[in-house]
């Protein structure tokens, strides 16, 4: 649904993106990671055709960004960082007047609205002025406008920043309805926003692409080794001796501040959580937890950054 071939964009001197390519299948929700100013914004607009790539091609839904960017508009809802709403206006009569300008038939239109007033939860707020919303219902508004055309790609910039705690979880919770019947492109710098919504991630980093794939796969290719997080009931000075004669174990250590907690280090070639938790049964241990440690999204995030630092 989007495809994205080398796009570089220069500013003068400087280099906001670098030769960057992937794509983004129909009907998924891909996070486009990246810390503040890495070039997140810039691609973001590249996609919607407000900015025009210095090298390379991008296409949405099929039509290039730079020869038809009328068509790829009509297939795209945007929600940049700032939604744009006119403050002034109520929130039913703005999506009028968005939908007209999106050339929704007369007779259709109506019907668009009560649908994304309902899909967003705007029910309650649709008559009221927009610049007298919470922070939360106007970014709610600014969904609802990216949508009321019904368009197959979404591409939304940063649609939780500057949101209370209630807020952001509503908004998630709207953002991760939409996949499926949308393609979504999320970019945030915001990692738990991607762990919860999206499948694919893109790390990008100082303008390039760092990695590509989901949180699981970005895990498996970094960890050198797997980890089991063992919680017992009854601590004993052997455990840590014991579980190290299983072959296949390399280290196990106690967590700190955990009573009866460790960290067993394997080879990545077995899952060794059953025989593990054989022993502890058999000593009597009394297990409370065994699960597999996976990397999490933030230790992924830096350990890719610091690579491509090192790189350079």
């Amino acid at each position: 649904m989007i495809q994205v071939e080398k796009v570089t964009k220069r500013y003068g001197d400087r280099t906001a993106v670098s030769s960057l390519s992937f794509e983004v299948n129909k009907g998924e929700i891909l996070g486009f990671l990246g810390p503040n100013g890495a070039g997140k914004t810039t691609m973001m607009r590249i996609l919607s055709c407000y900015l025009s790539p210095t090298l390379g091609t991008a296409r949405v839904a099929g039509f290039d960004v730079i020869r038809q960017p009328r068509e790829v508009k009509s297939q795209i809802g945007y929600l940049p960082e700032n939604p744009p709403l006119y403050r002034e206006m109520t929130v039913d009569r703005f999506l009028d007047f968005v939908g007209r300008i999106r050339g929704i038939p007369s007779r259709d239109l109506r019907g668009r609205i009560g649908k994304v007033v309902e899909r967003c939860g705007l029910g309650a707020v649709q008559h009221r002025l927009i610049g007298n919303l919470s922070k939360g219902f106007q970014q709610r508004v600014g969904l609802a406008q990216a949508i009321i055309h019904e368009p197959p790609v979404l591409i939304l910039d940063e649609p939780t920043i500057g949101l209370d705690p209630v807020q952001i979880t509503e908004i998630r919770s709207l953002i991760r309805s939409l996949g499926g019947n949308h393609t979504v492109i999320l970019s945030t710098h915001i990692l738990p926003e991607v762990q919860k919504i999206c499948g694919r991630v893109v790390i990008i980093h100082e303008g390039k692409l760092v990695a590509v794939d989901t949180q699981a796969g970005l895990a498996a290719r970094l960890r050198k080794n797997d980890q089991i997080s063992l919680l017992v009931a009854r601590d004993q000075p052997e455990i840590g001796s014991r579980l190290e004669s299983l072959p296949g174990v390399l280290s196990v250590c106690p967590r700190e501040k955990v009573p009866g907690g460790y960290t067993v280090e394997t080879d990545l070639r077995k899952d060794l959580r059953e025989e593990v938790a054989r022993m502890a049964v058999e000593r009597n241990w009394g297990v409370l937890e065994i699960a597999r440690v996976s990397l999490s999204l933030e230790e992924i995030f830096i350990r890719l950054t610091r690579e491509e630092e090192t790189q350079k």
